[in-house]
């Protein structure tokens, strides 16, 4: 029996399907929740969240927020939230590379500005990793389990 799974932004819903598993980023962690799990309220960092479903694996990039799973539902009320086909791996390592230009120009780790810079490569890194996955199997954001 599947469990429901709810991807949704201020913007948009995201994703809606029945799914075999959600494997998100807690902020203590990864967190794989199949079908029939507790009832559980937690927050999300920046991560990269994936749903499997029939040997298939989809990620999304998720930029924080709130994870609330009931027995039968996922539901992931995101702050930003992107699959693999939506992001511009070009643009994003073009972050990434500005980030770690900004954060090499020597700015005081206590800083504000620096710790900002620290979260933009972080997403950039995220979306690096789900935007390849895209590329690497040629599925929209799936990759093939089986192997």
């Amino acid at each position: 029996m599947p469990i429901r799974c709810e991807i949704v932004t201020q913007e948009r819903i995201v994703y809606a399907e029945d799914v075999d598993m959600v494997i998100a980023p807690g902020a203590e962690g990864a967190l794989g929740i199949l079908p029939h799990h507790s009832p559980l309220l937690t927050t999300l960092q920046h991560g990269e969240l994936v749903v499997k479903k029939a040997g298939q694996e989809q990620s999304f990039a998720i930029g924080g927020g709130v994870l609330e799973v009931r027995p039968d539902k996922v539901t992931v009320l995101a702050d930003a939230a992107e699959t693999a086909d939506e992001i511009d791996v070009t643009r994003a390592e073009a972050a990434r590379k500005r980030a770690q230009e900004l954060l090499a120009q020597g700015l005081p780790p206590s800083s504000d500005r620096f710790a900002e810079i620290e979260n933009a490569l972080k997403r950039s890194n995220i979306r690096l990793r789900v935007g390849q996955k895209k590329r690497r199997s040629g599925l929209p954001g799936a990759m093939d389990m089986s192997h």
